[in-house]
């Protein structure tokens, strides 16, 4: 290799700790495990979790996740220089901009000290979300979301780094945005994208509901209410 000028890419010796559960914020009962099947529809389970996104030059930038479970659609997002609470903050507040009913809705997490930041409660607690929380040691208790992650630093990293936080979020934007909500098909989804498994149920759903109206004598404004496509 020296003789033709190459060198081996040295792994890194340093790799950001992404959960600190050494707080004395409180922590929240794993609510996941009370479920004896998956999400039925959307806005059931909301999953977060935060990952290090490599920098050129050795530096990291975060990306904060919220996942729905029933169709693996990204519903909030965020990339940010930091870890701080308002990494998951602002991407939260992106999933409620784009859901519309998440009350009642059990939001999950690892024990990070972000999510048990006061301020994090107290958004949940506005949008009449539960709070959910891995168990202690148990980091089966939140797979989906790591598993999440290794896809999208295996389809989009592939190894490499981006060369600023700037670039990080373009890039994000174009691979959940562009490809893993509208294209990525999963094979838990019956090999469909998140948004078609969602608008399938859509569909679906509102099939049900028209026979059920078409059996009664209610029309009109009750029709159009309970066909509505809005989540």
């Amino acid at each position: 290799m020296r003789k033709q000028g190459l060198r081996a890419i040295q792994p890194r010796s340093f790799v950001p700790r992404t959960t600190d559960s050494r707080h004395h914020l409180g922590y929240s009962e794993n609510l996941l495990l009370t479920m004896d099947v998956l999400p039925k529809k959307p806005n059931q389970v909301v999953v977060g979790d935060i990952t290090y996104l490599p920098l050129q030059g050795g530096g990291f930038c975060y990306l904060a996740t919220w996942t729905d479970l029933f169709s693996r659609l990204m519903v909030g997002w965020e990339v940010h220089e930091t870890m701080a609470e308002e990494l998951i903050i602002t991407a939260f507040e992106k999933a409620l901009r784009r859901r519309t009913k998440l009350a009642g809705a059990i939001v999950h997490s690892d024990r990070g000290g972000q999510y048990a930041s006061t301020k994090f409660r107290q958004m949940l607690k506005g949008a009449g979300c539960r709070r959910s929380m891995s168990r202690a040691g148990e980091s089966y208790d939140n797979a989906f979301a790591e598993s999440l992650f290794s896809r999208y630093q295996a389809e989009l990293l592939e190894g490499g780094a981006f060369s600023d936080v700037a670039e990080a979020r373009l890039e994000t934007f174009n691979y959940i945005e562009g490809y893993y909500n509208r294209i990525r098909r999963h094979s838990s989804l019956g090999y469909m994208s998140p948004e078609e498994y969602e608008r399938k149920y859509v569909a679906e759903r509102d099939q049900k509901l028209s026979e059920i109206l078409d059996k009664k004598p209610e029309k009109g404004i009750l029709a159009k209410t309970l066909l509505c496509r809005t989540f």
